[in-house]
C-alpha cells in the first residue's frame, strides 16, 4: 500500500478532495463500456444478453428465465447451517428496515384545509445480485427484504449464469430467493442485467421495472447511471470501499484484517487507513503483508491494495482525520478509536459507520441488521445506502373545502396575476361564480 502524507499542510476542502485516492480512469472506462452494453440490450434484447453471457460468463444455451424447479432444488439442498444463517439475517434486516418506513401524517393547515403526507411503494423492482468473483447471496436479503417491507408487490431478481453450474444462477443465491418467496429470477449478469431491467425483454417475459437496486462492480454502477431517468436506481454501489480511522491505541492486526476483508471483493476495491500514528501505520503494513499472503484470494487482495485507490494516509491529528474522511465519504467507515462512540458524531459522510474495533464491516455484510448496499465513489456526501425508503415515493394528498379555498382565494389570484398566469386565477374564481 502506498502512503499519502498530509502532515504539516493546511488543506482546503478542495485540497482534501484532490488528495482522496480514487481509480478515476477505471470508473471513466467502466461508464463508456457499460453504456454500450446497456444500449445493446435495449436494441437487441435476449440476443444481446446471450452474447454477453458467452463473452463474460462463458455460458451458452442456458435458461435466461430461471425455471421454478431450479429455485426449489436450491432451497431443498442448501446447507442447514447456511439456511439458519439466512433466516436470522432476514429477521434482523427486516427489523432494521421497518424503522425506515414513515407513518402517514396529516397536517391541518386551517379549518377545512388538509395535507396528508404518505409514502407509496413503487410497483415493481429489479434486484441485481453479483455472482462473478463472489456469489453474494446475502445481497438477496439486503435488497429484497427492504423492498418487501416497503410494500413492493413485484420483485424480479437477476444474477449471472455460472459456468460451473451448467448456466444456472448460483444455488445459494437461488436458495435465498426461495426463502423470500421470489419466483421471478433471471440468469443474466452485469451491466446487461441492469439494461434488461430498465427496458424489459419481452421474449423472456421480463417487463420493465420501476427501480433497479443492488451492488456490483464499477460496470454495474455505471450501468445504473446509463439508465437513470428511465428507471429509478439506488445509489451507485460500485467496487467496495473501506476507510478506517485509527489512533495509536488501535490493534494493527484487526485493522489489517478489515482492510483485507474488503480488498478480497475485487481488484478495484478501495482500502484506506487514516491515522495520526506513524507507528501504527508501520505495524499495519507488516500485518497486511503477513495476512494478505495467507488469505485465499491473495492475488486479488494484492491487486486491490497496490492500486491507486488504496493507501495509508498520515494526518496531523483527529481533526484532520475527520476532515479527510468526510471528504472521502467512504462506503464503509470503521472507527478504531479509543473514544469511538463519542467521536462518531463528527463523521458525517459515510454510507455506514462501524463504531469500535468489535464492529467490523464483515458484521454489516451479513448479520448486523443494517444494509450492506451502500454508496461508493464519494456519493455518501449526498446519497444514502439502500433501505425501505429506496422503494418509497413521498406523496402529498391535498384536500380543501369551499370555505378553506375562500380563505386563500384573493392571495392565489394575486399570485397568479403577478406571474402572468391569469387562467390559474380564473380556475379559482370559477368556484365562486354561478
Amino acid at each position: 500500500m502506498r502512503t499519502i502524507d498530509l502532515r504539516g499542510r493546511e488543506l482546503s476542502p478542495a485540497d482534501m478532495l484532490a488528495a482522496v485516492p480514487r481509480a478515476t480512469q477505471a470508473r471513466a472506462e467502466a461508464l463508456e463500456a457499460a453504456t454500450r452494453i446497456v444500449d445493446d440490450v435495449r436494441e437487441r434484447g435476449e440476443d444481446a444478453l446471450r452474447e454477453q453471457a458467452e463473452r463474460f460468463d462463458r455460458v451458452v444455451g442456458h435458461a435466461v428465465r430461471v425455471p421454478a424447479e431450479h429455485i426449489d432444488e436450491a432451497l431443498a439442498s442448501v446447507d442447514p447451517i447456511v439456511r439458519a444463517a439466512f433466516e436470522e439475517a432476514i429477521s434482523r434486516v427486516r427489523q432494521g428496515s421497518a424503522a425506515q418506513v414513515p407513518a402517514a401524517r396529516t397536517t391541518d393547515i386551517g379549518a377545512g384545509a388538509r395535507i396528508i403526507q404518505r409514502w407509496q411503494p413503487v410497483g415493481r423492482v429489479g434486484v441485481y445480485i453479483p455472482g462473478g468473483k463472489a456469489p453474494l447471496s446475502s445481497s438477496v436479503i439486503m435488497n429484497a427484504v427492504p423492498a418487501q417491507v416497503a410494500g413492493v408487490q413485484q420483485i424480479a431478481l437477476a444474477s449471472p449464469p455460472q459456468s460451473d453450474q451448467d448456466g444456472r444462477v448460483h444455488p445459494t443465491i437461488l436458495a435465498a430467493a426461495g426463502l423470500l418467496g421470489i419466483t421471478e429470477v433471471y440468469a443474466m449478469g452485469g451491466a446487461g442485467a441492469v439494461g434488461a431491467f430498465a427496458w424489459g425483454v419481452p421474449t423472456i417475459g421480463l417487463d420493465p421495472v420501476d427501480v433497479v437496486s443492488g451492488p456490483g462492480n464499477n460496470y454495474v454502477a455505471s450501468a445504473k447511471r446509463a439508465v437513470a431517468g428511465v428507471v429509478g436506481t439506488d445509489s451507485e454501489a460500485g467496487a467496495t470501499e473501506i476507510l478506517i480511522v485509527a489512533d495509536a491505541d488501535a490493534d494493527p492486526r484487526l485493522v489489517a484484517a478489515d482492510l483485507i476483508s474488503q480488498a478480497e471483493h475485487d481488484e478495484q476495491a478501495s482500502a484506506v487507513l487514516v491515522t495520526d500514528s506513524p507507528e501504527l501505520a508501520a505495524q499495519v503494513v507488516v500485518e497486511v503483508e503477513r495476512q494478505a499472503a495467507a488469505t485465499r484470494h491473495s492475488v486479488r487482495v494484492a491487486a486491490a491494495l497496490d492500486g491507486p485507490q488504496s493507501a495509508i494516509v498520515l494526518v496531523d491529528d483527529r481533526a484532520m482525520a475527520t476532515a479527510f474522511s468526510n471528504a472521502y465519504a467512504p462506503e464503509h467507515l470503521e472507527l478504531h478509536l479509543s473514544d469511538a462512540r463519542e467521536a462518531a458524531a463528527a463523521f458525517t459522510s459515510a454510507g455506514a459507520v462501524f463504531v469500535g474495533d468489535q464492529t467490523p464491516v464483515s458484521l454489516g455484510d451479513y448479520m448486523a441488521g443494517s444494509n450492506h448496499v451502500l454508496p461508493t465513489g464519494g456519493q455518501a456526501r449526498y446519497a444514502p445506502g439502500l433501505g425501505a425508503y429506496t422503494f418509497l415515493r413521498p406523496q402529498q394528498v391535498i384536500e380543501y373545502d369551499h370555505a378553506a379555498l375562500a380563505a386563500v382565494r384573493e392571495g392565489v389570484v394575486a399570485l397568479a396575476n403577478a406571474e402572468v398566469l391569469p387562467a390559474h386565477g380564473e380556475a379559482i374564481e370559477a368556484r365562486f361564480t354561478a
